[in-house]
């Protein structure tokens, strides 16, 4: 044992010169200190905990907003007509931050655990600071351009409630051998109170907390309601180019039950898909009509937009990074397609017995068919052949007239009305948007026999929640995707998770009354065995942690003459022995 001790206190000394020199560039003996933190370096500790909570949340939110990153991207299009994948900078710099962040914590963390001064470095000052403010203008962007999405928290914590709550009480758990050692050390007993108050009851919390979580899949398994239809908005964007027939192929190949599109009307009436109010993002238009490139997409004859090419920007952008997957074969095909009409979508999903959704957009002032473009669409709906039992009509521009000439069409709403309103227009299907209904809003519908379609829809976890809630059908932009999900990522009833949750709460519970007991317990053991084995000095500096470095130092050198007068050993050996690093400034000072 003895043979092994100067290579034990080496590593200790390693492992200790490691945590404070990158944290605060401390990598000599001399520079470190157990005197109590500063209250500059208290508020620089307080800043970092701040900074790495409000990045947590950041770096959350953009975990569950990959559901929406093509809408961002759109977003961000129409604000600088640029197209560009926005979230891969955001992304980039989230993980860097959130990474350096954490690393900071864990080593202030072992600062406290091993008694040692907090003193951040300028330069990692400079860096929390770049981070904070970074991470608080990304967030006021995000209000200000992008502030719905925020919906999306609640909405997955229905889906990442119950496993965050488990992480969270391990986390706190094991903050508890941190809390305890604390505890141990504290000279007052007002901040062990205050410490031991704090800690329980975030932990006491902590344990309630399930009380409040609400998810629809926590439910008995056998009341879980059919899958949802998967309807293709657009087609299936993410393999082919958007609103082409190669698009909505592709959907019809990895089983949509229907087609969805945006329909617009051309300069001489032929009603086609188109979702930009341009032609620059999907087309060549800046190549081919290099001078009418911003113009209204509505405000080109039919014949000039089929001779567009609408699928070589697809394979140039690469919008949802799935090009290299392509094969060959899909990469020439997509780099052919042209723009679709109206009547072309419709006679497929005629032929294949699909349903068809679309969202047809009015022609601007000075159109030839401004004031005919519901009569125009309807016409080609009527004359494609289609049964009209197979059409989701969502314009509510005249739609007492479209119900008296096509009684069979399926009126469809995407403004989020009450039932009575919906009966009163003579509306049966309700298509909004997924963050537009709560739980308890999809149940009235249902009760009611309005149908309720939930649009952008693309990760299995949302998909999950809202079959779980009874959606009967959802819009995607990744059937492909939705298409691998049989059933819900998760689904347990409110006993097996009742179960979990007590279970978790009683091991984290008899962990932290265990270390406590533990720490307590070696203290007050080692405090009576050195009433025996140790004189005064010894007892004196082997608990004074907290005490200046003057003090311990004066001790320190009591001690060493004492043991070598008695022949003990080493009061060097002693004080490494039990973990503390006297060296400091102050003490090379004296």
């Amino acid at each position: 044992m003895v043979k092994h001790q100067p290579l034990q206190v080496y590593e200790k000394q390693l492992c200790l010169s490691c945590l404070t020199g990158i944290y605060g560039c401390r990598w000599k003996r001399y520079q470190r200190s157990h005197d109590n933190t500063t209250k500059w370096e208290c508020l620089w500790t307080l800043v970092l905990v701040v900074t790495f909570s409000l990045l947590l949340v950041w770096s959350y939110f953009w975990w569950e907003a990959h559901n929406d990153y093509n809408e961002f991207n759109w977003f961000r299009y129409n604000r600088s007509g640029e197209w560009s994948d926005g979230t891969v900078p955001i992304l980039a710099s989230t993980a860097v931050g959130f990474a350096y962040i954490t690393l900071l914590m864990i080593l202030a963390l072992g600062h406290i655990a091993v008694g040692q001064q907090l003193n951040l470095h300028w330069l990692h000052k400079i860096g929390v600071t770049a981070a904070l403010l970074t991470t608080l203008i990304g967030v006021i962007s995000v209000n200000q351009t992008w502030g719905g999405e925020w919906d999306i928290v609640p909405i997955s914590l229905q889906a990442t409630g119950p496993f965050l709550h488990i992480g969270a009480v391990v986390a706190v758990t094991a903050l508890a051998w941190l809390v305890a050692g604390q505890v141990a050390r504290a000279e007052k007993t007002s901040f062990q109170l205050v410490l031991l108050l704090v800690y329980l009851s975030v932990l006491l919390g902590l344990y309630l907390l399930p009380l409040a979580i609400t998810s629809p899949c926590l439910m008995d398994p056998r009341s879980l309601k059919p899958r949802p239809t998967v309807i293709g908005h657009r087609g299936a964007p993410m393999l082919a180019p958007e609103n082409t027939l190669m698009s909505f192929h592709k959907a019809l190949q990895h089983k949509a039950s229907g087609l969805e599109a945006d329909v617009t009307v051309s300069l001489d009436g032929v009603p086609f898909l188109m979702h930009d109010r341009t032609l620059r993002r999907t087309t060549d238009a800046a190549t081919v009509f290099p001078d009418r490139q911003f113009d209204d997409a509505s405000m080109f004859n039919w014949t000039d937009l089929r001779a567009l090419n609408a699928g070589r920007w697809f394979l140039t952008n690469d919008p949802y990074w799935t090009v290299q997957d392509m094969t060959h074969k899909d990469r020439v095909r997509a780099g052919n397609q042209t723009v679709c009409s109206l009547e072309e979508l419709l006679q497929l999903a005629a032929r294949s017995n699909h349903s068809v959704t679309f969202n047809l957009r009015r022609p601007p002032k000075g159109h030839p068919c401004r004031d005919s473009w519901v009569n125009d669409t309807l016409d080609v709906v009527l004359l494609s052949g289609i049964p009209q039992g197979q059409v989701m009509w969502t314009p509510d521009w005249d739609r007492g007239m479209v119900r008296q000439a096509a009684r069979g069409l399926l009126q469809t709403s995407e403004e989020k009305l009450s039932v009575e309103e919906l009966q009163q227009r003579g509306v049966t299907r309700l298509k909004l948007r997924y963050n537009q209904a709560s739980a308890r809003e999809i149940q009235e519908y249902l009760a009611s026999n309005v149908s309720l379609t939930l649009s952008s829809v693309n990760d299995p976890w949302l998909f999950s929640v809202l079959w779980c809630s009874g959606v009967p059908s959802v819009s995607s932009d990744a059937p492909q995707i939705l298409r691998k999900v049989p059933y819900p990522v998760w689904l347990m009833s409110p006993d097996e998770y009742r179960l979990i949750w007590i279970t978790t709460d009683l091991i984290s519970f008899a962990i932290v009354i265990g270390i406590f007991v533990f720490q307590n317990y070696h203290m007050i053991r080692w405090r009576l065995s050195g009433m025996q084995r140790y004189n005064p000095e010894q007892i004196m500096l082997s608990a004074a942690v907290r005490r200046s470095s003057r003090d311990v130092n004066i001790m320190k050198e009591k001690l060493i003459f004492s043991e070598v007068s008695n022949g003990v050993g080493s009061g060097e050996d002693l004080y490494m022995e039990n973990g503390y690093d006297g060296y400091t400034n102050q003490g090379v000072a004296h």
